[in-house]
């Protein structure tokens, strides 16, 4: 099967950045990048198109980027507590999930989407964890989390 071209118009995960030209199968493009918005079908003058796109692009992610860093150090300055209720051996009867973290850290003045926080699996267990926000592919910050037991 044919791979078709398309100039991406935003950062796709594990396919490229803004800007790019990047070989994908038919059905990836016409499906999905396409309706989405994340990118455009490759012609010699969208081409040329993309070079001032790629200038303008350039300046949004620096200062995204800036906006990012600054966001980045408020949540590794944060260190959640949660009270939970505790079972035999410090298991917790539920658990606490990225949705839970995310609203902490909406109470603490950082809006962060839930999907960025990065749980293996949910906390299950009394003590200190630490977490991972993954802002954008380049910036990821640690997150301090004590659990402990709700008396």
């Amino acid at each position: 099967m044919a791979l078709v071209q398309v100039i991406l118009s935003e950062d796709v995960h594990n396919l490229g950045d803004a800007g790019d030209v990047v070989k994908v199968k038919p059905g990836f493009a016409r499906n999905f990048l396409i309706p989405q918005g994340k990118a455009l079908p490759a012609t010699a003058a969208r081409v040329h198109e993309v070079e001032h796109k790629r200038r303008v692009i350039a300046e949004k992610r620096s200062k995204e980027l800036k906006d990012l860093e600054s966001v980045k150090t408020r949540i590794e300055g944060i260190a959640l507590a949660i009270s939970a209720q505790v079972g035999e051996e410090g298991k917790l009867f539920g658990s606490v999930t990225s949705a839970n973290l995310a609203e902490l850290l909406g109470a603490q003045g950082v809006e962060v989407d839930r999907r960025k926080i990065v749980l293996v699996e949910p906390i299950k267990s009394v003590g200190e964890h630490t977490v991972t926000v993954r802002l954008r592919n380049d910036v990821v910050a640690s997150l301090k989390v004590t659990v402990t037991a709700a008396s």
